[in-house]
């Protein structure tokens, strides 16, 4: 897949600006939520979550001193001491039961309620003021903001499958922080009681127990990072072809009539495997990247299994500590050392994390790009005129590039004249109506566009959601806007009488119609919105000419006020307008000229 965006690689960087960058990014993306109008749920269901957590902590601590003294009462076969210390042990895993259950349950609550806000807000910045077809036109569209939003979203929040996202890895340091803090006090203090004992003599070696650990632990991460660290550009690297791949799918699915008629299934095959083919390979790198991870993380933690019995041992065998001081150790060890090593563990699902986190920010970056497309200066400005009509002042519609296309300069379009739009392919009539529109800011100049006037745009291949006939052709209205009736007339008026019994099935109405009858429900789509200024791209191209004939007498019965303006090509269009605009070539651009109107157009 060729990179279009270059910009949404993962950076090269130093350990320590890649922490600081991705901290950066973490906050950049999660602050919103918190400053939102859902920030007061979302801060007291986290600070309950922290409080619980915190109430865990202390749980875990409490059984680690309950191990002493249970298994010193096994060495000292004391039923009593034996009986209560069960007893004690039941309600502490009680509560401990209790705040898991109801951990877990505000957990998932806060969870849904920010990949809710989350959802809305990338969706709100995605769609509004058409940001999303710049976007494709500045070169993003091979990024897939589906996946986004569907799965980024998810997996920065609570980390999907693999169960690292922003809370799960935010609770995982609080823990371990907090169980470092308490656990380390602990080893000190058994450090003192049980002083290291090497072939018969004694260390006084002040909290030895807790030195140990932490040197196991930061050998441990620095090992992690250095082997698992390309795993990170490897993953990020692996969800681009996954969805590439995925979208690739999706093509095929959408255009299966086309790729039949031409007999391009071979050719469709060799460029799914082919784009398959990077999808493997890179899935093979992070395979053997993995093994190595692996390698290092269960030897590490199969060897912590032993390791602190092993410190320990010298001070119990010279009977220096009991079977329970022995257990307490082995036992507050592995929770210091399980902290410390919290990033050894979860080395890999991290990297996986982080290349969440850069895409989210890629997709920030691409939105803010495209936004910024449509309001730095130079752009076209769609203002809202004093006049009653349309018209281009000093207009220079550009590419996106910011090659010269059009000019237009003192044209006009008044209020009920039906104007025919005439000129090569790729002169940029189709482009000229996008920048009325508002959605192709690309050039310099000003459109005018009188105060309150509806305008709608028909393209050549019109836009039906899945839905409901009726709600289909009254897109982009809500269902139920208008009347059923009324709908289904005017479908049967534009030469669809069977559809018009059909209202009421929902259907994927895009694939299902010809391109000619999706035109005539277009065209009865404008008739129901019924706008001040219609502008029609090619809208009946599909359509015969007695059947396009038909159609135009029928607009301008329907909408005898309305300003049509269509760009065609055939010579029978002249009957329907009364005047012609022309691109004529000039220089490097065309401009938009006074034409002639006769058959010849």
């Amino acid at each position: 897949m060729a990179d279009k965006a270059p910009f949404l690689r993962p950076r090269k960087e130093t350990a320590v600006q890649g922490i600081t960058s991705t901290l950066a990014t973490i906050w950049r993306i999660a602050n919103p939520y918190f400053r939102s109008q859902d920030r007061w749920p979302g801060r007291l269901l986290l600070g309950a979550i922290v409080t619980i957590e915190l109430a865990i902590v202390g749980i875990t601590v409490l059984i680690n001193q309950w191990n002493a003294r249970f298994y010193n009462a096994l060495q000292d076969r004391n039923w009593d001491a034996f009986t209560y210390e069960l007893l004690y042990f039941c309600v502490l895993a009680a509560i401990f039961i209790l705040l898991a259950v109801y951990q877990l349950y505000l957990n998932q609550w806060l969870q849904i309620r920010w990949r809710r806000w989350m959802t809305s807000h990338y969706l709100d910045r995605w769609l509004a003021g058409s940001n999303h077809y710049r976007m494709q036109l500045l070169g993003d569209a091979a990024d897939n903001p589906d996946q986004r939003i569907a799965e980024d979203v998810k997996q920065f929040i609570d980390g999907g499958a693999n169960g690292i996202g922003i809370l799960p890895i935010g609770l995982g340091l609080l823990n371990s922080v907090v169980t470092l803090a308490s656990f380390s006090v602990i080893l000190w203090s058994l450090s003192a009681a049980a002083p290291l004992t090497l072939f018969g003599a004694t260390w006084n070696i002040p909290g030895y127990l807790f030195w140990a650990a932490l040197l196991y632990a930061v050998a441990g991460t620095a090992l992690a990072h250095l082997v698992g660290r390309p795993l990170i550009a490897l993953n990020f690297q692996q969800q681009r072809y996954e969805a590439d791949f995925r979208f690739s799918l999706v093509r095929v699915r959408e255009n299966a009539e086309q790729i039949a008629l031409l007999e391009g299934e071979a050719a469709e095959r060799d460029q799914l495997l082919d784009r398959f083919g990077r999808l493997a390979a890179n899935w093979m790198a992070i395979m053997t990247r993995t093994k190595k991870l692996t390698f290092l993380t269960a030897g590490y933690g199969q060897i912590a299994s032993v390791f602190p019995i092993v410190v320990i041992s010298p001070a119990y065998f010279a009977g220096l500590v009991q079977l329970g001081g022995l257990t307490q150790t082995a036992s507050a060890f592995g929770s210091v050392q399980g902290a410390l090593s919290f990033f050894v563990d979860t080395y890999r699902r991290l990297a996986e994390w982080r290349a969440v986190i850069e895409r989210l920010d890629g997709f920030d970056r691409s939105v803010a790009a495209a936004q910024a497309a449509a309001h730095t200066p130079p752009v076209i400005e769609v203002a809202e005129g004093t006049a009653d009509a349309v018209s281009f002042k000093s207009l220079t519609v550009k590419l996106p590039n910011g090659a010269p296309l059009v000019d237009a300069d003192g044209v006009s379009i008044a209020p009920g004249e039906h104007v025919l739009v005439s000129g090569p392919s790729g002169a940029g009539k189709s482009t000229l109506f996008r920048a009325l529109a508002g959605v192709w800011p690309f050039g310099q100049g000003t459109i005018a566009v009188p105060k309150g006037a509806k305008v709608m745009m028909l393209p050549q291949r019109p836009y039906f959601p899945i839905a409901p006939l009726s709600a289909a052709v009254a897109y982009p209205a809500e269902p139920g806007t208008f009347d059923a009736a009324k709908v289904a007339d005017l479908i049967a008026a534009v030469g669809l009488p069977a559809l018009a019994a059909r209202i009421e099935e929902e259907a994927h109405w895009n694939r299902m119609l010809s391109l000619g009858e999706q035109q005539r429900l277009g065209l009865a789509r404008a008739l129901l919105h019924a706008p001040d200024y219609l502008f029609l791209d090619e809208a009946t191209a599909s359509l015969d000419e007695p059947s396009e004939a038909a159609l135009y007498k029928l607009l301008a019965e329907r909408l005898p006020r309305a300003t049509i303006v269509s760009i065609g090509h055939r010579a029978t269009l002249t009957a329907f307008h009364r005047r012609r605009l022309a691109f004529m070539r000039e220089g490097d651009r065309y401009a938009l000229r006074e034409g002639a109107l006769s058959p010849a157009t």
